[in-house]
Formats: C-alpha cells, structure tokens, sequence
C-alpha cells in the first residue's frame, strides 16, 4: 500500500487550513499555513473552479488526511461506518476518534497523530495492561491506555506530555499524568468531536 512520505505542511496548504500535522510547529508562526495560504504547486494561487463533486472530495480528503489514512484504510473505515446503526457521518467520526492512535494523541502521548502511530507501532503503548501495537484498534469505554514502564522515559514523550496543556483533553478522555495513563470515560459524542470537516459531505461522496 502506497504511503505518502512527503512534506506534511503541503496537504495542510492544499486544504486550505490547519490540519495540525506537524505537532507544536502548527500553533507557531513557522507553520506552513501562515506563510503561504494557497495551494502548493505552479498553479497554486489560480482561481479553482467548484463544484459539488469537488467539494465534496475536499472535505473526504481533509478527514483523511487528519487522521492520516490512506484510501483504502479510510474506506473500509467507511464501509464500517455505514453498516451501525444511526447516523453514518457520526459513526464515521466516531470509529476514527476510537482508534488507538488517535487515543494516545488525544491524551497527549504524540505530539502529532503521526508520532502516536509510531508509538503504537513500536510497541510502547499498553491498553489494559496488554501490549497493543495496531494503531487502528477500537478503544471501547473503561480502556486504560498507558505508555509502557521502559517506554516512559522517552523524550518525544515527555516533551508531548509538557505541552498537552495548552492543546487540551477531550471531555470523553481522562489523564493521568503522573502515572503515564489515561482512560476512554465514554465514547466521543458528535458535539465532542471538533473538526474542521463536514462529515455528511463525505457520506454523500460514497454514496454517489
């Protein structure tokens, strides 16, 4: 599976907005987006021309991009999505927001959803006391996600856990900071979820 391994600054330009794909380099004035607000490429800052399609994609290729899935990942996601019950947009969301990855850049383990995967990658993240290295495992509530004993003295670590703070834990989550730990209270609601994305436009891309 093709993996994209270029300069993250670049999708953010493309979208249009701040993605937060770089970690604390986004909350600076160095981040790509403050510069240069149009597109990358020779044709950046030509007038495009919108459509409903076009739109529409914009917005499935943000949600994919901030989460970092490729295609095929994000559609399966989709597909998952579409056969719960409820609302498809919000079950999207939902299952992204569960992943395990994600999880540990929520509670402030990664500096970005890249650096976390990696984490869970590498085997540093525990979920119940279990070793659990599939970033794009469902946490449920009640899970306890803590950094490994020997992985907690990892300076991509502590220095994410320093500046946590100032970016904020989600309601549905609880730190423990001291302890290297933090637990899924409850599954994230819509209102919980804040994303710069419309998620019903992604739903209908998939249902054309």
């Amino acid at each position: 599976m093709a993996k994209y391994r270029g300069p993250v600054c670049r999708l953010c330009r493309r979208e249009g907005e701040k993605l937060f794909l770089k970690g604390s380099r986004c909350m600076t004035e160095k981040c790509a987006i403050e510069r240069r607000s149009y597109p990358p490429g020779q044709h950046g800052q030509a007038r495009p021309r919108i459509s409903d399609y076009s739109t529409q994609l914009r917005e499935k290729q943000k949600l994919r991009r901030i989460y970092g899935l490729q295609e095929r990942q994000f559609r399966g996601v989709f597909e998952r999505a579409e056969r719960r019950a409820g609302v498809t947009g919000e079950a999207l969301l939902r299952l992204l927001e569960c992943r395990l990855d994600n999880v540990v850049y929520r509670l402030g383990f990664g500096a970005s959803r890249r650096e976390a995967r990696q984490l869970v990658g590498h085997g540093h993240m525990t979920v119940n006391g279990r070793k659990n290295n599939i970033p794009g495992a469902q946490v449920r509530a009640g899970d306890v996600v803590a950094v490994r004993e020997r992985s907690r003295t990892l300076v991509s670590i502590q220095s994410a856990l320093e500046s946590v703070e100032g970016r904020g834990i989600p309601e549905w989550l609880e730190l423990d900071k001291a302890g290297f730990k933090g637990t899924v209270r409850a599954l994230p609601t819509k209102d919980q979820i804040t994303l710069p994305v419309n998620e019903q436009m992604v739903v209908e891309l998939y249902s054309r």
